[in-house]
């Protein structure tokens, strides 16, 4: 649970960044929400690995 605390948390503060890279057209703000990002893959994708592997061991 806590690796999806904190992807809700990164979601969460990239609000700002993501509102001024497309209202503002601000670039800098497009290459922080961009990293914030690729974090956003990484952690879904161990989580995605986490719950299939309590998922199997509960069978």
């Amino acid at each position: 649970m806590e690796k999806f605390q904190k992807l809700k948390e990164i979601v969460s503060n990239i609000e700002t960044d993501a509102s001024k890279f497309y209202d503002d057209s601000n670039a800098a703000a497009g290459t922080r929400l961009r990293k914030a990002m690729q974090e956003i893959k990484a952690l879904s994708q161990e989580i995605r690995t986490e719950v299939t592997e309590m998922k199997n061991a509960k069978q």
